[in-house]
């Protein structure tokens, strides 16, 4: 593994201290759909494997029977319950449930910025270190597939596609990432363009 990109990727994130607050960077581009008022809180994880030949993102695959998003690739993670101390609490309880992965193979140590969905979630995305020698157990109710992926190929600007979507009456920008046969998409798609982002910008 290249240390360099490791240690790059923790100052490019937002540090544990910093929280980011409710308002989604994507807020101007949603504000039509929105009410005034946050959205649910929600926390998903973006757990990052050093592995000898690189850095790479877990993701899971939902069950097809799912009510919502069913089929559809995402990061670990929901919606906030009174138990939860914060987001980072959500987001390894989540990891938990739905993955098999217990929180002593976690260390999260920063945040991406939060993101607004259509659904009416505030979502917080925790970024943490999985241990390589994790063993996923993924509930067969909510999840078909745990993967990783690269994560230099979310580097390539050439492996990023812009769809454009006409939902409530206007054209609205949507991101792809097409992998291994995986389709990655929407929300989980602008988490990956975030983190991207914020890793150019502190280069």
């Amino acid at each position: 593994m290249n240390p360099d990109l490791g240690e790059h990727l923790v100052r490019a994130v937002r540090a544990l201290d910093d929280p980011p607050g409710p308002r989604g960077w994507n807020h101007d581009e949603l504000q039509d759909l929105l009410e005034d008022q946050p959205g649910t809180a929600a926390a998903v994880l973006v757990p990052i494997v050093a592995r000898s030949t690189g850095l790479s993102v877990l993701l899971t695959r939902r069950t097809d029977h799912l009510s919502a998003h069913a089929g559809q690739v995402c990061f670990p993670g929901g919606r906030s319950e009174p138990c939860d101390a914060n987001a980072i609490a959500t987001a390894v309880r989540e990891t938990q449930e739905e993955v098999g992965i217990p929180a002593a193979f976690l260390q999260p140590f920063g945040y991406l910025d939060s993101l607004e969905t259509v659904s009416g979630f505030s979502v917080t995305p925790v970024v943490a270190w999985l241990d390589e020698t994790y063993s996923a157990a993924p509930d067969p109710r909510e999840v078909a597939h745990v993967f990783e992926v690269p994560l230099a190929f979310f580097l390539e600007a050439e492996n990023r596609r812009q769809m454009h979507l006409v939902y409530r009456g206007r054209t609205r920008e949507v991101f792809e990432y097409l992998h291994g046969g995986e389709r990655i998409w929407g929300a989980t798609a602008a988490m990956l363009w975030n983190l991207t982002r914020r890793l150019e910008a502190s280069a």
